[in-house]
């Protein structure tokens, strides 16, 4: 809150200390920090500064990771590259790959191997966090699955991954080897102010929210979060099918 870092588990003896704890209790944890939250930035004693600390990944060690296909544009520039027109299969449902969960990283640096910086590359986008146990989730209800979003950086070696794929099968070792989210995890209350229209024959939430990526201080990539076109509550109906 206002650059400031506040001790949850300080707040109450059934708040844990650690995120993934907090997600698996879901909103029995959700709910008793919000209602000791107004005690939390009250209280001085609790408060840190952000800058005497180094920031982690907002979700360390997920128990799964999935990256899904939301932008029609981006799929169409991926195509034309390739030399391909736009596959008409993607408007029928959102299709997702598992990604590395054990290779999760927050800010700073990354290690790699000399392969990885063959045409390495990465792509700026959103990511949810899923904040309770579901199974068959219809669009209609997933976003209240959704525990909060954060931004997140999807490294790839195009070069291995075009060559594997040749074969028909992944991306693998192109991708399973550094994916970046955070800095931050914000509630999906946080983001009401940005709700816009879903586009139409969607369901699920919507927000208008501008996205930017720099490297080394120069901006080369951006975009919004109201063009995706499959929302996250469709994802997670397809993820969570069966």
């Amino acid at each position: 809150v206002n650059e400031k870092l506040y001790q949850v588990s300080a707040l109450h003896k059934e708040l844990p200390n650690d995120i993934l704890n907090f997600l698996e209790q879901g909103e029995k944890a959700m709910t008793l920090l919000k209602s000791c939250e107004k005690t939390l930035i009250e209280n001085p004693e609790s408060i840190q500064s952000v800058e005497d600390y180094q920031l982690l990944a907002p979700v360390p060690k997920p128990t799964s990771c999935r990256d899904g296909y939301a932008f029609r544009q981006h799929v169409a520039t991926a195509r034309r590259n390739r030399g391909l027109g736009m596959i008409p299969e993607f408007d029928q449902y959102p299709i997702f790959y598992f990604t590395n969960h054990n290779a999760i990283f927050g800010p700073g640096e990354i290690s790699l191997m000399p392969d990885h910086f063959r045409q390495l590359d990465f792509e700026l986008e959103v990511a949810i966090v899923i904040g309770k146990k579901g199974r068959n989730i219809r669009a209609e209800e997933a976003d209240q699955y959704i525990a909060g979003y954060t931004i997140m950086n999807d490294l790839s070696a195009r070069t291995l991954q075009m060559e594997e794929m040749l074969l028909n099968l992944g991306p693998a070792k192109g991708k399973d080897f550094a994916t970046t989210i955070g800095p931050w995890l914000v509630t999906r209350e946080e983001l009401e102010n940005y709700r816009t229209t879903t586009k139409e024959n969607h369901t699920g939430a919507q927000y208008n929210m501008s996205m930017t990526c720099s490297v080394n201080g120069v901006q080369v990539s951006n975009g919004n979060m109201n063009q995706m076109d499959w929302t996250f509550a469709e994802i997670i109906e397809r993820a969570s099918y069966g």
